[in-house]
């Protein structure tokens, strides 16, 4: 379980946009990370970044847990052989706490969703999330950089460029894409359109995610769109705080899944069930089916590992667990 006398941990943070992977070591600190996108294949998204994670490493490190979070954090947690499976308000937390435990407000946008997670005395003690509508989330700058031909690592650099923004409709996607063209045709600059796509996230983030919660300072700004200087400075208006970006802010997930990793086989100390890095060899498949034994009608979804079967799930009365 160690590599010269240090024992490490791995997180997998597997969401609708991206895949995150961190390796740390006992102290918690950062070794090797990796960012991709899912592309709606999780069990494809996980082998990649394992055998991403690999290379990097360039040496064999054992690892002594795994731990996995994230919209997908079941799947992939069978596809890893993970020894914990948590929540992100969880795994976001702990991530935060570690590099600055006076923090109590954690904002954290990603591809098709949002979370604010309240943070008081080093606990969480409130969040709410918007799975509902992309206006408040990273696909919402994704399809306008699409739709003005700009790449989006560039949306920050424009968005800090102006000093007139205009307004945007922003609290729905449809409604601030018709602005954004209206705007065009009148004749504003692109950077000052971009600017006010900016605000107009931060602003309907605010006003859904964040309603009705005591957003108090330090906050930090984490998730993949914290990569947007334009949005940093949006928050920053309508918050009048300094706005917190951790240097990993693209990977907290992975980090707080390995720090949850690491506490568990702490408390509970044991040989770590994760399957390797021989993970992106192996012959993943999933099937599903609908169980018709009752008005239920349950969709029960089977996942083999080189044709074993090692996990299934869907069914409400527990017919068609696994029994170890």
């Amino acid at each position: 379980m160690k590599d010269n006398g240090e024992q490490y941990y791995l997180g997998v943070d597997v969401g609708s946009i991206s895949t995150n992977l961190a390796v740390i070591n006992e102290s918690r600190e950062l070794i090797e990370s990796v960012y991709i996108r899912t592309e709606g294949k999780p069990v494809n998204s996980v082998q990649k970044g394992i055998k991403l994670m690999r290379e990097k490493i360039k040496k064999d490190l054992e690892i002594s847990s795994a731990g996995t979070t994230g919209s997908a954090r079941q799947l992939s947690g069978v596809i890893i052989g993970a020894d914990i499976v948590k929540n992100e308000i969880t795994a976001h937390a702990l991530a935060s706490l570690h590099y600055n435990p006076d923090i109590q407000t954690i904002m954290e946008i990603g591809g098709q969703d949002s979370k604010i997670i309240i943070i008081r005395n080093g606990v969480a003690v409130d969040f709410a999330m918007n799975t509902v509508c992309a206006a408040g989330t990273g696909s919402f700058l994704d399809m306008q950089a699409s739709r003005l031909d700009i790449p989006i690592e560039q949306f920050g650099c424009l968005a800090c460029s102006s000093n007139n923004p205009v307004s945007i409709a922003g609290r729905c996607t449809v409604f601030a894409e018709s602005d954004m063209i209206h705007k065009q045709q009148l004749g504003h600059p692109t950077a000052d359109i971009i600017k006010g796509l900016c605000e107009a996230l931060a602003r309907n983030y605010l006003n859904n995610v964040g309603k009705g919660k005591d957003i108090l300072p330090p906050i930090m700004f984490q998730g993949g769109v914290a990569a947007n200087e334009g949005l940093k400075e949006a928050f920053e208006k309508y918050l009048q705080q300094e706005i917190i970006i951790p240097e990993h802010f693209d990977v907290m997930g992975a980090i707080g899944a390995a720090i949850l990793a690491q506490e568990e086989i702490t408390k509970r100390p044991r040989k770590s069930t994760f399957y390797g890095w021989d993970i992106p060899d192996m012959k993943f498949e999933t099937t599903g089916f609908e169980c018709e034994g009752c008005p239920n009608i349950c969709e029960i979804v089977e996942i083999r590992k080189n044709n074993d079967l090692i996990a299934r799930w869907g069914s409400r009365c527990g017919k068609w667990d696994l029994v170890d």
